[in-house]
């Protein structure tokens, strides 16, 4: 059943639950639909389903309070401890505490912006009046569970998402810009590192690692890239996910000593890259994310189209060989495309966009 007409805001302040429990992309991709909904109707309560991980992108803190500029509620649904023990009693008390929690908002409407089974498990929970998903969900039982189902054709997941949430609520919705949150301490801790670590110098983030190995460009590639953007007047930072973390090790050691990698949380990797000159990485979520500050970015993408998941906006700019094919199997090695892009090519498209800015 498509849903076409719009769903009636009832007593105000009308209440939207969104799940999209993550990942850091997925999450990212979602909230300019949000944000435009927002826009529209600022007084009513929006709340959303996010693995815990990602909350920051949703909350900040200020003068010691959390700050959401986005939402009015985060229900944190851990789907990564649950698939690790699916069968264990704490998993079926989490379920059941998440379900009262989620029916206790009395949401007006529920709609899957992931489009996943288990996405769409947590949104029934809910029990809201009205849950509405995509018609073409990425697990096609997930649609077994929406009340109402949204086709859409934009070919980017951002407008995707403006399409399925603005035909929900009976608006038409554009993508609009996102309120990332900011968090004091992250803040902090970015001035005096920068202050130790690239002194009153711009600097160039790296982002080596993606959910797949396929979409990951050469750990030796990125460390003759920083060579190159050294050599140009650029300080470099890898983004690396903790202190041993091997692909940012693997980044320094190719560089020869003009890469350094910095371990930081999701808030402080947000803090990071506010000041950051660029961020070049993959198809992966500090790209998006860099994309969601405003940060000038460079795709490099091989197994993903960037048609539908390229960097969004003006600054966002892509590489991509004509060779490469389209494959969502997470293969494990670079994707052969992929592997044609040239740091010589990387260097001239970082440089030009780096000197078109500073112009």
């Amino acid at each position: 059943m498509s849903l076409s007409t719009s769903i009636p805001t009832g007593t105000p302040p009308f209440r939207v639950l969104i799940v999209r429990t993550g990942a850091m992309g997925d999450v990212l991709h979602a909230m300019p639909a949000v944000a435009a909904m927002r826009l529209l109707h600022p007084e009513w309560t929006i709340g959303w389903a996010i693995e815990p991980r990602w909350r920051a992108l949703l909350e900040g803190r200020s003068g010691g309070h959390e700050v959401r500029p986005l939402v009015n509620l985060i229900h944190e649904v851990p789907t990564r401890d649950w698939n690790r023990r699916p069968l264990s009693p704490e998993t079926l008390r989490e379920i059941l505490a998440l379900r009262r929690e989620l029916s206790s908002e009395k949401y007006n409407l529920c709609v899957d912006m992931q489009g996943l089974f288990r996405s769409a498990v947590v949104g029934r929970l809910a029990s809201a009046d009205s849950y509405a998903g995509s018609a073409q969900p990425r697990e096609t039982p997930a649609r077994w569970l929406y009340g109402k189902t949204i086709e859409t054709q934009a070919p980017h997941v951002i407008d995707r998402g403006c399409e399925l949430l603005g035909r929900a609520i009976g608006e038409t919705l554009r993508a609009a810009e996102v309120p990332l949150p900011v968090d004091e301490d992250a803040e902090r801790w970015c001035e005096a590192a920068l202050a130790t670590l690239v002194p009153d110098k711009q600097f160039v983030v790296l982002a080596p690692t993606a959910g797949w190995g396929s979409k990951c460009w050469p750990a030796e590639r990125y460390g003759a890239l920083a060579g190159a953007l050294h050599d140009a007047g650029y300080a470099v930072l890898i983004n690396a996910a903790s202190e041993n973390d091997p692909a940012a090790a693997a980044v320094a050691r190719a560089s020869e000593g003009h890469a350094l990698p910095v371990a930081c949380t999701l808030p402080q990797l947000m803090a990071l890259l506010r000041r950051s000159a660029m961020l070049i990485a993959g198809d992966t979520g500090p790209l998006h994310l860099a994309a969601a500050l405003g940060r000038p970015v460079i795709g490099l993408y091989g197994p993903t189209d960037p048609r539908r998941t390229g960097p969004y906006g003006p600054n966002g700019h892509v590489l991509r060989h004509p060779s490469s094919q389209t494959d969502h199997r997470r293969h494990s090695e670079p994707e052969a495309g992929l592997n044609r892009i040239t740091v010589d090519e990387v260097r001239q498209a970082a440089l030009a966009v780096l000197e078109d800015k500073a112009a």
